[in-house]
């Protein structure tokens, strides 16, 4: 069998790596920890391993909390076929051959990856001639094809902590998806020239209904369904002094806080991009924060999902030109949001292979997706304790970046972040099984 920790740069052989943990390791805290769980990537946690479970997990979240104490829960096969337990070899073996003789294969996922697993799918697409693409076509794609259009004024969370006095939350509520947002970046967090925190800030959230996130604003606006384009369209009307049809109060006031400012951000999330010609909602989106430029300092921000979806943008982007939706069957990139975006593929019935880093990712798939993914060979790769969401040909368990494996993830704001290895695994990385699975296929 392979011996994946030595495989792995920087880790000792498989049975020294079991002694050593075992001998030295009874209770151990580590600082400085940073979480997966989503796009906020906090790195600020004090995890606590007592043998070979986490214990306790100081400053995670309500998201981040669970998962901590869950890893190393459950231990299933490191590799399976047809539902069986193999050897690696084995299964290797049948992914090897299923990818080779695929005419239009599909990989997808790479979120809860690193820049090395990203790296190593990327290269295995070029190789087999793949189709490439990330969660963002289930997320943030149409910011992706907006900001393409029309650019977008940006920043880093560490920068909205120092100087914005104005945060604006629209179709998003971090309060749910994101629990330490408001605390570390944009709400409670003391700044440089908003050394009082939360009250030298003022919250907007814009949204269809009151969330959690609006109970906490001091100003909620809502927006009649279906019309946040229409809405961000009236704004910026108000923004450029030009008079409107119907002169909403709440609109006219919100204008204003946004010009008189000294900084401001608008934080979007799914609320926009799901809706029909999500694109054109957020490129007015982004063009409200260009009108507002000159006036103020502004930005505007995605709210990113899960914990490396920006990481996986990031690589396909350096290694292809493309940061989404990479179809490499010419031995070239191609780049067509829709025609090679993995969802739409799936349900249209097009890929004749699948390999998934990541399955939960799939959660957001059409059901005709579903009823592909059934019709032919699948292979997962996923971590210990994560349900089975797609049917899998061939199934590799791999070891969790940030808990069993250093690495590199990129938080929302595109800035890279170092993890941290807690726990002890027999399991590979994802980088280790894509890179076996490049070399036999070569």
């Amino acid at each position: 069998m392979i011996n994946w920790c030595e495989a792995a740069s920087g880790f000792m052989p498989l049975a020294a790596s079991h002694t050593s943990w075992k001998a030295t390791v009874a209770s151990t805290t580590t600082s400085n920890v940073a979480c997966t769980v989503c796009g906020c990537v906090c790195d600020d946690l004090r995890v606590t391993v007592e043998g070979q479970r986490v214990t306790k997990a100081e400053g995670a979240c309500s998201l981040a909390e669970p998962w901590f104490l869950s890893q190393n829960a459950s231990h299933p096969p490191a590799a399976e076929v047809d539902s069986v337990q193999v050897e690696p070899p084995v299964a290797f073996a049948r992914a090897a051959e299923i990818l080779k003789a695929a005419k239009y294969p599909l990989i997808f996922g790479l979120s809860r990856s690193t820049t090395e697993g990203q790296r190593a799918a990327t290269a295995l697409a070029d190789r087999i001639g793949a189709t490439i693409d990330t969660t963002a076509s289930t997320g943030h794609a149409p910011s992706l094809m907006a900001l393409q259009q029309v650019g977008e004024s940006t920043s880093t969370l560490g920068e909205i902590k120092n100087r914005a006095d104005l945060v604006v939350f629209w179709g998003s509520d971090p309060v749910r998806t994101h629990p330490r947002h408001l605390e570390r970046y944009s709400l409670e967090a003391k700044g440089r020239w908003v050394p009082n925190g939360r009250a030298d800030r003022f919250l907007v959230v814009v949204d269809e209904n009151e969330t959690e996130t609006a109970k906490q604003a001091d100003l909620f606006i809502p927006v009649p369904p279906g019309k946040h384009w229409e809405t961000l369209w009236e704004l910026r009307m108000l923004v450029a002094g030009v008079a409107t049809p119907e002169r909403r109060d709440d609109l006219v006031a919100l204008a204003e806080r946004m010009k008189s400012c000294r900084c401001g951000v608008i934080f979007f999330g799914s609320g926009l991009t799901t809706t029909k010609l999500a694109h054109r909602t957020i490129e007015a989106l982004l063009q409200l924060a260009t009108d507002l430029n000159e006036f103020t300092r502004f930005y505007v921000r995605r709210m990113r999902r899960y914990g490396d979806v920006a990481g996986a943008d990031s690589v396909l982007a350096w290694q292809t030109g493309y940061p989404f939706g990479v179809n490499l069957s010419r031995g070239y990139p191609r780049y067509n949001p829709g025609e090679f975006t993995g969802p739409e593929m799936l349900a249209r019935g097009e890929p004749d292979a699948c390999l998934i880093v990541g399955g939960e990712t799939a959660v957001d798939f059409p059901p005709a997706a579903f009823d592909h993914l059934r019709r032919i060979p699948v292979i997962t790769l996923d971590s210990p304790g994560i349900p089975q969401l797609v049917p899998a040909t061939v199934k590799f368990t791999t070891a969790v970046y940030g808990v069993h494996r250093l690495g590199t993830a990129y938080r929302m704001d595109e800035v890279p972040i170092p993890l941290r290895m807690l726990l002890p695994t027999d399991y590979p990385s994802d980088a280790d099984v894509l890179n076996e699975l490049l070399s036999r296929v070569e």
